[in-house]
């Protein structure tokens, strides 16, 4: 048995290892070649553009293009994909269809890049001097595709997904000339500028590359256009479409309040930096919801009885504050990382706790302040962000503020499971709270002196009248809170934005005069916000959420429903034996007060049937702000309207 051993170690030194050689195994197959950079040269002649939008039964936008060749040779023809104000590489590709190229009438082949599918190779043939491109945008088509854009009464053309353009540019530095053709009778708003209308085609100025995509359109059978700038400085318009023209009735003194928010932005900033602003808003149930900036324009879509049930829509009112705001903060001036020379060249969102953040912030302040929404109204909202942060986010035990701001390219803004758990873009309101501490941290620290208003018209408002954007990185943010109110903004920042803090600090609540509790009813706020979006929020008791046909659509992580075993999807049958109604759940709730016993609810999940047992005993709680006895009002200070 030895000399068999021995006899096999032999042969073993002769043969190698039983394994094969690694130099051996596979190697990589290699990349092809990157797509040029851009360059921040002129392309050589103007692009043209044609769209056909009148196809609105079945949602196809059908495209015509024109590409003078800046030389000989091959070329790549780049569909836009990173979405400025998506903040993510979400442009609808496999909606493009029909591609096809020709030159002097005849077909040449295109290829798709195989690492970058947003590129398509085109080789023109010698003595070329333009390229016809033809394509359609299939839009969706119902609401699992995808955004409705398209419905029989109304459109939102987007350009990002209408035309295609050269490689190897900046998108600045790219001239084209749109037009689009629209059903017969439709009206329309964008801030691109009309040059004329020709046999029902409407034909606009030539303009940079990038400012047609950040230039969409609304357009609809029953349209209506409000002037809101009453100063003479630059024309600032609300242009509706709605599904009916009964919703279009707006009364003068709505109309009036959207005239100060135009005032009320003016004096918060002192400049303006568009030379026309049109604010497009779709009042539907059909079309897909939006809010989307842009520096002369915000897309905003609304319940369809915006104007008709105005008492009942509060919670809707902050969203054109919000996207206009984004003219200055986001637009004008935009964090350097997300600056980017052209719509294929990635994004980085790491400053969007300023972006949005702050947006956030002055959304709700003007919103205020114009009278869009009472200081009342502001208030409840607030509570409700409070509440998310300090109860309802226990993700912050593991995860900061700025890297929440890669949501948008790590979940593409899909439904997840365990929101309150993995958060989600909590960049936004709970950057809206920082700012909030700041604000008042500036005014209790200069006595009233400064506010975070001297920031933003320092800041925000500087070079009236420009538009070019002006890039900034978090220094450049510290040194302007530094430049009206020296302080250790670097490190507040830092802990507050960067670090990861589970517990949150509501000091910006306090030092406002305010604390955050929590009753047995809900504010008017509260209740208009779950019938506007047909929701019942027992976060803050049970510690779930329930949408349409009591569908579980939010469960609090590590709260009552979770040790239950709850999650989202499921569907409760019955409370306590009784087939489930709203107000019965409420009611058990909180006759569970006086009971040791828990509430059993039958679920159904999938196709389980179960009973749960809630233990739980506190009753309803919902949050709202209360007035702290001695200390002064900041927060009624800070909504009031600029004089």
């Amino acid at each position: 048995m030895k000399s068999a051993l021995f006899a096999f170690a032999a042969a073993l030194a002769v043969a190698g290892p039983l394994h094969a050689d690694p130099l051996e195994g596979p190697q990589p197959y290699p990349m092809p070649p990157p797509i040029p950079a851009p360059r921040d040269v002129a392309y050589p002649g103007v692009l043209k553009l044609t769209v056909d939008a009148t196809d609105v039964e079945r949602r196809i936008f059908r495209i015509h293009e024109t590409i003078p060749l800046a030389g000989p040779g091959p070329m790549i023809l780049l569909y836009p994909q990173w979405v400025p104000g998506g903040h993510s590489p979400r442009n609808a590709l496999y909606d493009l269809a029909g591609l096809v190229v020709r030159v002097g009438g005849q077909v040449i082949p295109w290829t798709r890049d195989p690492v970058q599918v947003f590129a398509f190779h085109v080789t023109p043939p010698p003595g070329a001097g333009s390229l016809e491109v033809e394509f359609q945008y299939l839009s969706p088509t119902a609401g699992d595709q995808g955004r409705v854009v398209m419905t029989p009464e109304m459109l939102n053309a987007q350009w990002l997904n209408l035309a295609v353009y050269p490689a190897g540019y900046f998108s600045r530095r790219i001239q084209i000339e749109p037009s689009i053709r629209l059903p017969a009778g439709w009206g329309y708003g964008t801030a691109l500028e009309t040059a004329a209308v020709e046999n029902g085609v409407i034909r606009f100025k030539p303009v940079e590359f990038d400012t047609l995509m950040d230039s969409p359109m609304f357009a609809g059978r029953y349209f209506k256009q409000y002037d809101l700038d009453t100063s003479g400085k630059s024309p600032v318009r609300l242009n509706i479409v709605a599904d009916r023209p009964e919703l279009l009735a707006a009364k003068p003194e709505q109309i009036e309040l959207h005239r100060e928010l135009v005032r009320q932005a003016d004096r918060l900033y002192g400049a303006r930096h568009y030379n026309h602003y049109d604010f497009l808003l779709a009042l539907s149930d059909r079309l897909g919801g939006i809010g989307l900036e842009h520096h002369r324009s915000s897309e905003n879509g609304a319940d369809p009885e915006y104007f008709i049930d105005w008492d009942s829509d509060a919670p809707n009112r902050n969203l054109l504050p919000h996207e206009y705001n984004h003219s200055w903060d986001g637009k004008f001036r935009r964090p350097a990382d997300l600056w980017t020379p052209n719509f294929n060249v990635p994004m980085r969102d790491s400053l969007l706790w300023v972006y949005e953040g702050q947006d956030q912030y002055w959304g709700y302040v003007l919103g205020a302040r114009s009278g869009l929404n009472t200081k009342e109204q502001t208030l409840d909202a607030l509570a409700m962000t409070a509440a998310q942060y300090s109860t309802g986010r226990p993700g912050r035990q593991w995860r900061s503020v700025e890297d929440t701001t890669n949501d948008p390219i790590v979940a593409g803004r899909r439904p997840i499971p365990w929101t309150s758990w993995q958060r989600s873009e909590d960049y936004y309101s709970e950057g809206q709270l920082v700012w909030l501490d700041v604000d008042t941290l500036i005014r209790e620290k200069s006595g009233g002196k400064k506010s975070l208003d001297d920031f933003a018209r320092a800041f925000f408002g500087v070079k009236d009248g420009s538009y070019t954007e002006l890039p900034y990185t978090f220094d450049d943010v510290v040194k302007g809170l530094n430049d009206v109110l020296p302080y250790d903004w670097s490190g507040f920042l830092t802990t507050h934005m960067r670090d990861v803090a589970p517990a949150f600090p509501l000091e910006g609540l306090g030092r406002g005069g305010y604390q955050l509790v929590y009753t047995e009813k809900p504010t008017e706020f509260w209740k208009n916000n779950e019938a506007g979006r047909k929701t019942v929020d027992l976060t803050y008791s049970i510690g779930l959420g329930l949408g349409r046909e009591a569908m579980i659509t939010s469960v609090l992580w590590d709260g009552p429903a979770f040790k239950a075993g709850l999650s989202v999807g499921s569907k409760i049958l019955a409370v306590n034996g009784i087939a489930y109604d709203t107000d019965k759940l409420k009611e058990t709730i909180t006759a569970a007060k006086a009971s040791r016993d828990p509430i059993t609810l039958i679920v159904k999940d999938g196709d389980h049937f179960r009973v749960v047992a809630l233990d739980y005993h506190d009753g309803l709680r919902y949050p709202r702000l209360q007035r702290l006895p001695g200390k002064p009002d900041l927060l009624g200070k800070i909504y009031e309207p600029l004089k």
